[in-house]
C-alpha cells in the first residue's frame, strides 16, 4: 500500500509540472508571410506594407517609424541598433546603425575627481550617443527595399498625428518612469500629460514627432542630419550642456558589415558581428555545448542548466577584455572561434560543480591577441527574413525629450565602458577595448540571429534587455534545435542567466524550485528574477511549411501576425 501511495504522489508530482503545458500559448501560424514585433500596431504596419508588395526590407523599415510613435519606451529615432538582412537569393549583409560618441566626448568624462561614475552617462542630455536610426533605415531602404521611403514613412505620420489608444501597459509605464521623464519639462508634457498621466484608452497624439517624421519623410535621412531636425537637436544640445554638434551629426554614417555565420547541429547561424558582441557569443557558447551531453537530461534539469550557465561565465569574461568597435580595435573573433580555444575552455567545466567567477578568465593568450531595447523579426512570402534590434538603451533612454522636434533621446554612452573594469547599468564588467573615444560606437549586446536549416531560413530571432538578449536567445536556440519545441513554448520556457561577474546564477520564478535547490547544491549562488525583466525574444520559425509566429510574453504586449 505504502509503495502504491509513493507512486500515486509521484504522478500527482508530475501532472503539477506539466499542468502549465495544458495552458500553454500556441504561435501565430501563417503560409505566406510573417511580422512579429513588441506593439500591435507597429506589427499591423508591417503586414500592410507586405500585403502591398513590399518586402521584408521595406516592412522593416515601416515597423521601425512607427514603434518610434507607438513604443517610446524603446523605439525610436533617437537611438540605434542593427539590421541582419538575409535575401531569398543568399545575399546576406548587417546594417550597423548604433550611435556613436560625439567628437567632444573624452575616455574619463563620466569620472569624478575621485574617479567615481557620476552617472550623468545614464540619465540627461550628456548621456546621449550620436542617433543613427534614420541613417539605417534609409540606408536599408535604398540597397535592399523597393517601395519609396516616403510611402514607408507615412503611416508613422499618421499614428503621431491622429493618435492611438493608451494600452494598460502604456500606461502603467509612464507612471512608474514618471521619476525619471519628469526630470525633463518637454518629456513630462508629452509622456505625463504634465504631471495628470494619460489613462487606459486615451488618445495619445505627438504633434511634434508628426512634423518631424513629416520631415523626413519629404526630405530623407537628411533632414535628420544636416537639415532642420538637425539643427534643432544641435541648438537643444548647445543649450542644454549636451555634446552632440550639428558636425556630430553631419558626420553620422550607418556601415554595412559582414555577419558572423557558423554551424550547430546541421543548422547554419548567421548572427551580428561586432560592435555586436551577440553573435560571437551565440557561435562560442553553442560550440562550447556541443558535446557536453547537456540535453540528455531534458529541458529545464538542472544538468542542462548548469552546462549553459557554464558556457555563458566563460563568454562573458571573454567579453569583458576583447570585445569593442572593431573601427577602433583588434577583436580576435577567429581565435575565440577556433575549435581548440573552445575545447580548452570545454574542459575546465566540471559536470557537477560550478566553477566560481574568480577561478574564471578572459581565456587567449597574449600571442592570440549594451535594458531596453526592441525586437522584430519578418519574413516575406519570397523568402526574404530581416532581423532587427535597436535601442535607446535604459527605458525611454536619456529621459530627454528633444523640444521642438518630439523623439527622445537615447542614454547609450552608457554602454561604453566609463571605468574600464568597473560594471555598467547593467553589472556588466568591461574592459579598455570598450572604453570612450570620439567617434566610437559602444558595444552592444543586440543580437538580431537568423538561422537556416537546408540553406532556407528556418528561425528569425532577436531581443531587447541588455546583456540578458544574449543568454535568452541561447536557450530559445537551443529549445527549438535540440528540445524540439515550438516557436511559443520556446520562448515561454523558463530561462536562467548567468554573466560571469557578479558570481551569482539568475533564475526565473518559473523555474522549477527543485531545479533551483540541485543548482545550489553544485555551488551556485542563485537569484530569483522577475520573468518581465527578462529579455523579450521576437521569433519566426518556418517549419513543414507553416510560418510560426510568437510574441514574448514577458514584455507588455506585441503581435504576431501574418497571412
Amino acid at each position: 500500500m505504502k509503495t502504491h501511495f509513493v507512486r500515486f504522489l509521484a504522478v500527482l508530482l508530475i501532472s503539477a509540472l506539466i499542468v502549465p503545458a495544458l495552458d500553454a500559448r500556441e504561435p501565430i501560424y501563417a503560409r505566406k508571410a510573417m511580422v512579429v514585433a513588441e506593439q500591435d500596431l507597429a506589427t499591423e504596419v508591417g503586414v500592410s506594407v507586405l500585403r502591398s508588395g513590399g518586402n521584408a526590407v521595406d516592412a522593416a523599415v515601416a515597423v521601425g517609424l512607427a514603434l518610434a510613435v507607438t513604443h517610446p519606451y524603446a523605439g525610436n529615432i533617437g537611438g540605434g541598433g542593427f539590421m541582419l538582412i538575409r535575401m531569398a537569393d543568399g545575399r546576406t549583409t548587417f546594417i550597423d546603425f548604433r550611435e556613436k560618441a560625439p567628437a567632444a566626448a573624452t575616455h574619463d568624462m563620466y569620472l569624478n575627481a575621485n574617479g567615481v561614475p557620476t552617472g550623468d552617462s545614464v540619465v540627461g542630455w550628456r548621456s546621449a550617443g550620436v542617433p543613427g536610426t534614420v541613417r539605417g533605415l534609409a540606408l536599408a531602404n535604398k540597397k535592399y527595399g523597393r517601395e519609396a521611403w516616403p510611402e514607408l514613412v507615412k503611416p508613422a505620420v499618421a499614428l503621431a498625428t491622429n493618435g492611438f489608444p493608451v494600452s494598460k501597459w502604456q500606461m502603467d509605464s509612464w507612471r512608474r518612469s514618471s521619476p525619471l521623464l519628469s526630470q525633463f519639462p518637454e518629456s513630462k508634457r508629452t509622456f505625463l500629460k504634465g504631471g495628470a498621466y494619460y489613462d487606459w484608452q486615451e488618445i495619445f497624439k505627438q504633434p511634434e514627432l508628426a512634423r518631424t517624421l513629416d520631415r523626413i519623410a519629404h526630405l530623407g535621412a537628411a533632414d535628420f542630419y544636416d537639415g532642420e531636425t538637425a539643427h534643432i537637436l544641435a541648438a537643444e544640445m548647445a543649450k542644454n550642456g549636451g555634446l552632440i554638434t550639428l558636425a556630430d551629426l553631419q558626420n553620422y554614417q550607418a556601415v554595412e558589415r559582414t555577419p558572423l555565420e557558423g554551424d550547430y547541429q546541421g543548422y547554419h547561424i548567421i548572427s551580428s558581428p561586432p560592435p555586436s558582441s551577440g553573435g560571437l557569443g551565440l557561435l562560442q557558447m553553442l560550440a562550447m555545448l556541443n558535446g557536453t551531453g547537456y540535453d540528455k537530461s531534458g529541458a529545464g534539469s538542472a544538468l542542462s542548466y548548469h552546462y549553459m550557465a557554464e558556457a555563458m561565465r566563460r563568454y562573458f569574461a571573454d567579453r569583458s577584455k576583447y570585445l569593442g568597435d572593431p573601427d577602433f580595435v583588434n577583436i580576435p573573433i577567429s581565435a575565440l572561434l577556433a575549435p581548440a580555444y573552445v575545447d580548452s575552455r570545454r574542459a575546465t567545466i566540471r559536470p557537477d560543480r560550478a566553477t566560481p567567477a574568480e577561478q574564471i578568465a578572459p581565456g587567449l593568450t597574449a600571442a592570440n591577441e549594451g535594458t531596453n531595447t526592441t525586437h522584430y523579426s519578418i519574413v516575406d512570402q519570397e523568402g526574404n527574413a530581416v532581423a532587427v534590434t535597436y535601442t535607446l538603451n535604459n527605458g525611454y533612454g536619456s529621459g530627454v525629450t528633444v523640444p521642438g522636434a518630439g523623439f527622445l533621446l537615447n542614454d547609450e554612452m552608457d554602454d561604453f565602458a566609463a571605468k574600464p573594469g568597473g560594471p555598467n547599468m547593467f553589472g556588466l564588467v568591461q574592459g579598455e577595448s570598450n572604453a570612450i573615444a570620439p567617434g566610437k560606437r559602444p558595444l552592444s549586446s543586440m543580437t538580431p540571429t537568423i538561422i537556416l536549416k537546408d540553406g532556407k531560413p528556418f528561425l528569425v530571432l532577436g531581443a531587447p534587455g541588455g546583456p540578458v538578449i544574449i543568454t535568452s536567445m541561447l536557450q530559445v536556440i537551443l529549445n527549438v534545435i535540440d528540445f524540439g519545441m515550438n516557436a511559443q513554448d520556446a520562448i515561454d520556457f523558463p530561462r536562467i542567466h548567468d554573466q560571469w561577474k557578479p558570481d551569482r546564477l539568475d533564475t526565473e520564478s518559473t523555474v522549477s524550485p527543485d531545479t533551483v535547490a540541485q543548482l545550489r547544491h553544485m555551488g551556485y549562488q542563485t537569484q530569483t528574477a522577475d520573468p518581465n525583466e527578462k529579455a523579450r525574444v521576437e521569433v519566426i520559425l518556418i517549419s513543414a511549411g507553416w510560418l510560426q509566429g510568437a510574441v514574448d510574453g514577458r514584455g507588455g504586449g506585441g503581435k504576431a501576425e501574418g497571412y
